[in-house]
C-alpha cells in the first residue's frame, strides 16, 4: 500500500467518524499491518495537508478527529443563529473547583465556595458527561470523590489534565475566565447569584435547571450535541 493510499484511508475514516478515533482504531483499518508509530507519522502529515483549510486534525483525550477551526465559528454560527443557553455561575464555579482540585467531595466544594452545593448541580454536570465518581473517601459516610472525564477534556480541546492552564487564584470565579467558560448574565443570573450567596442551595438548583452549555471557544459549536451521557472513551493509544 502506497503512502498516498494510506493517507486517503486515514483521512476518509476520520472525516466520516462520529467520534474521535484512537490509534488502535486507525491501525485496524489496515488489519494492523502498520505500526502505531507509522499511523502517528501519517497523522502528522495529514495535519500539514490541512493546515490552510477550515478544518483541522487534532488529537484529543480519546483519539484523533477533524474539527472546524475557531475562526470559522462565527460563520458556522449563522447556520444556527439561536444562541445556546449558558450555565449559571454556580454550576461553573463547581465545575472549575472539580477540574483544578480533583478528586474532591461535595463537602470540599462547599468549603471552598462557602455555600451549599445542591445535588442538582452535581447531577447536571454528571448528566452532561463532564464529571464522574472516581472513588470514595475513607471517612464517615464515605463521600464520593469527584473528578472530570475525558469528555470534559474533549470539549475543551485538551488531551490531558496537565494541559489545563496553571491556576494561582483561590477564587474559583477567576478559574472560569481561564477555562474560557461564560457565566449566565442578566437579571435572572443576578437573582441566582443572590440565592447562592444566601447558601440555601435552591438558587443553584434553579440555575442548573435553567442553564445550558457554556461554550468554550471551539467547543461551543458542539455543546448542543452533547446532551446524552456517553461511555468513557479509550485513550488515544489503547
Amino acid at each position: 500500500m502506497t503512502e498516498t493510499e494510506i493517507l486517503r484511508v486515514l483521512e476518509t475514516a476520520l472525516l466520516c467518524a462520529d467520534a474521535p478515533l484512537a490509534v488502535t482504531d486507525l491501525r485496524s483499518l489496515f488489519e494492523d499491518t502498520i505500526s502505531g508509530d507509522d499511523v502517528r507519522r501519517h497523522l502528522a502529515a495529514l495535519q500539514l495537508d490541512w493546515q490552510e483549510r477550515g478544518l483541522e486534525l487534532v488529537q484529543l483525550a480519546s483519539g484523533w478527529r477533524f474539527q472546524s477551526r475557531p475562526d470559522m465559528q462565527r460563520y458556522l454560527g449563522r447556520l444556527n443563529p439561536e444562541k445556546p443557553p449558558r450555565y449559571s455561575r454556580a454550576v461553573l464555579e463547581t465545575l472549575a473547583i472539580i477540574a483544578w482540585r480533583q478528586p474532591v467531595t461535595r463537602g470540599d466544594i462547599e468549603d471552598i465556595r462557602g455555600v451549599t452545593v445542591s445535588a442538582q448541580i452535581i447531577r447536571t454536570l454528571e448528566d452532561r458527561g463532564w464529571i464522574e465518581t472516581l472513588g470514595y473517601r475513607d471517612a464517615p459516610g464515605r463521600p464520593a470523590l469527584l473528578g472530570t472525564t475525558r469528555r470534559f477534556l474533549e470539549d475543551l480541546g485538551l488531551r490531558a489534565l496537565d494541559e489545563l492552564p496553571a491556576l494561582d487564584a483561590e477564587d474559583p470565579a477567576e478559574a472560569l475566565g481561564v477555562l474560557a467558560f461564560d457565566a449566565a448574565e442578566g437579571p435572572q443570573a443576578a437573582q441566582e447569584a443572590d440565592a447562592v450567596d444566601g447558601g440555601d442551595g435552591a438558587g443553584e438548583a434553579a440555575g442548573a435547571d435553567a442553564a445550558g452549555p457554556a461554550p468554550a471557544q471551539e467547543a461551543a459549536a458542539r455543546a448542543d450535541a452533547l446532551d446524552p451521557p456517553a461511555p468513557r472513551p479509550r485513550g488515544p493509544d489503547e
